[in-house]
Order: C-alpha cells, then structure tokens, then sequence
C-alpha cells in the first residue's frame, strides 16, 4: 500500500494530545482503584453504588435482563448485586466509567455503538478464556475493554482524518489497522499504548493492548494471546455488528498456547453471545 501523507500524524503529537485530555475523574480513579481490591465486600459495593443514579439503574436493568431468568423483580442494588456478583459489578462499573470517559464525536463512518459493543464483547470473551485457563478473570475483562482504546484516542483527537482512513478501509476492504498506517501512518496500538502509559494502566494491560494483533512479540504478557484470540472469536461471531468488519489473521502460537479444547470453547461462545446481548440492552 502506497503511503499518503495528506493525513499524515506524527505519534509524538498523539502524545500531546493525550496529555491534554482530562484525566480520569478523581471518583473514577477511586472506584476503579478500589475494583482492584479483592477484599472489598458486597456492602461497600453497593455504597458505591448507590451514589450514582446512573450506575444504579444500568445495575438493575442488566439484573432484570432475559439473561439471568429470574422470576420475581430486582428492585434494589442490594438485590442486584447479590444476583449478579462481584465480578459482574465489577465489570459493568469499569466498562461504565470507560464509556462515559469518551463521549461520542462526530467522524463520518465510525460508530461509537460499534465500537463499545466490540470491545464489551471481546472483554466478556477475554473473561471467559480466563477462567477456563484458571487465570484472573478481572484482569483479562480489563485487557480486552481496552485492546482497541486507541481507536478512540485518534477519533476524538483527528475525527476529519481518521474518517479518511474509515473511507480507504472501506474502498480496498482491508483491515482498519493497515487503514491506518497507510493514511495516518500511526495506528490504533501505538496510540493506545500511548494512552495506557499516561494513565498508568498495569503493565499486563499495555502488553494487551501492544500485542492484541501480534500475541508472538518476544517477552510480552500471555493476556495478549488471551485477548487476540477474545478478539478473533468476538469479529467471527460477528458481535459487533459492523457490515465492513473483517475476521482478523489468527496467531496460531496463540491458539495453541491456550490449548482450550472444541467443547469448551463452544461453551465460550455460548456463554460470550448471551452474556453480550445482556450487557449491550444496558450500555449500548
């Protein structure tokens, strides 16, 4: 692919970018440090909670979904939260704070639905591989919400140019990131690493997010083979519901380094379709 420096970025002035966007509201901050807490209680949850209407009723809506098949309404958080447990609440506390962090803005041809319904379900997929390997299941939810975090720092950062990589994606029907490298000449994983390092995110995090297309890149976290193949079985499952989505090259030292068997990951796949489908009717 010829080079076209028309939209041409340089990283160091994504960087920059970065640097003069609002960090994380100190709430947030707090809330997202506490997550990490393993010893923090039901209780202390549902005081978080409560404090946020907002939070409180996507809670409640996601407990009432088909999904969790109850027969009797789920009226209070307590309720909620015992039904859906920690790491449920966790999860839908981390991807609500992450979502309202990056507000939708006008780029002709990128979907923010699209997006968020993508990276939920490839956090839900990561989730799922994790367990079924006995790895930690928070940190793999995480990793796979913000493997594509980049994509959203170009879209608000260069919205006119990277609507000119959407329009070259769609008219030689490759993939976004060689979209971008052609056009922007800075991808989505350089942009997000550099977003991961200013906000502090956990090594293993920016390992994800450095080697979610290439999991074989020497020294790096074995949660990037765990969210590359997240993220090839949530584009083949067609999750995200995006028309021009391609299924990505998958690694093939990351699908036998998991070492999964078919039944289990048909269960996976199962489970990841239905537990999407909950969480999108909430956040979506």
């Amino acid at each position: 692919m010829t080079a076209d420096t028309r939209y041409s970025i340089h990283l160091d002035d994504v960087i920059r970018h970065i640097r003069d966007l609002p960090t994380l509201q100190e709430v947030a901050q707090e809330l997202l440090a506490e997550l990490d807490n393993d010893e923090n209680n039901l209780d202390l949850i549902n005081e978080k909670i409560s404090m946020d209407h907002s939070l409180t009723a996507k809670v409640l809506r996601l407990a009432n979904s088909s999904h969790y098949g109850m027969n009797s309404r789920v009226v209070t958080v307590q309720q909620a939260t015992s039904l859906l447990g920690v790491k449920s609440i966790k999860n839908l506390i981390r991807t609500t704070i992450l979502a309202n962090r990056f507000p939708p803005t006008p780029c002709e041809g990128f979907d923010f639905r699209v997006f968020w319904r993508h990276s939920i379900a490839t956090a839900i997929c990561a989730e799922l591989i994790s367990r079924a390997l006995h790895m930690k299941h928070d940190f793999a939810f995480t990793a796979g919400l913000l493997h594509d975090i980049g994509r959203l720092v170009l879209v608000i950062s260069y919205p006119d140019r990277y609507a000119a990589a959407i329009q070259y994606r769609n008219m030689h029907d490759c993939y976004m990131l060689d979209a971008e490298r052609t056009i922007l000449q800075v991808d989505h994983i350089e942009a997000g690493v550099a977003l991961a390092q200013q906000w502090h995110f956990a090594d293993a995090v920016q390992d994800t997010i450095r080697g979610h297309h290439q999991p074989e890149i020497p020294g790096i976290h074995s949660l990037a083979s765990v969210v590359h193949v997240a993220d090839a079985i949530t584009h083949a499952l067609d999750l995200s519901e995006d028309q021009n989505d391609l299924v990505p090259t998958l690694s093939k030292r990351a699908w036998d380094t998991l070492a999964l068997s078919e039944t289990e990951y048909l269960a996976i796949f199962k489970e990841t379709e239905m537990r999407v489908e909950a969480v999108n009717q909430i956040l979506t």
